[in-house]
């Protein structure tokens, strides 16, 4: 059946993944921040796995608050082009609250607070928002993409941070929560196995 037909015939969207599986597959991914925050210990906060990246505190905060711009962009401004959007004001306003001293709880409740704002914008979005384009400015590639990719790579610019952070477990010798859950996986299935 046709798209046009479809709307025709006023039969539901054949959409598989939508504002309610953003919303949670977004909150996943912050939970699973939260709990690498937890355990890395608040003396640690201030680690560098090199010189030039951040600190554990300011990546995490850069997690936290990094969905502002798509706030901004998509919710505040509700934008169709990002021409004229002041980008280095943004990410200087971001950059100067990375820098800024916070207690690992401060942090912890950061990343909480900020998380459930973007995950309650997401789970409102129609389809048909989620469908928009957006143009980006000239000489950008793609020049374009519809907000449902913009809003999805929210939580794929989280995890490729997560990623660092679980490096910085492993050096101060945490086994990563994902990885533990991983292998009690794999040694209740091989139980099993063993006992067929």
């Amino acid at each position: 059946m046709t798209l046009s037909a479809r709307k025709r015939d006023k039969l539901e969207p054949m959409t598989y993944y939508g504002s309610q599986e953003l919303a949670a597959s977004f909150r996943t991914v912050r939970n699973n921040t939260i709990t690498i925050a937890e355990e890395i210990p608040e003396d640690k906060y201030e680690l560098r796995a090199a010189p030039e990246c951040r600190s554990v505190a300011q990546t995490l905060v850069h997690m936290a608050i990094s969905p502002r711009m798509a706030q901004q962009v998509h919710f505040l401004e509700a934008r169709t082009d990002l021409d004229g959007f002041d980008f280095m004001a943004f990410f200087g306003g971001m950059l100067a609250e990375e820098q800024k001293p916070r207690t690992k709880s401060e942090i912890i409740e950061l990343l909480k607070t900020e998380g459930e704002k973007i995950a309650s914008l997401l789970e409102g979005c129609s389809e048909e928002f989620l469908s928009e384009t957006m143009k980006y400015p000239e000489g950008m590639t793609p020049p374009t993409k519809c907000r449902f990719e913009m809003l999805l790579g929210l939580k794929e610019h989280e995890m490729h941070h997560r990623a660092q952070l679980m490096v910085v477990q492993r050096i101060l010798g945490i086994t990563p929560h994902l990885t533990r859950h991983m292998e009690e996986r794999i040694k209740t299935m091989q139980s099993a196995q063993a006992g067929r």
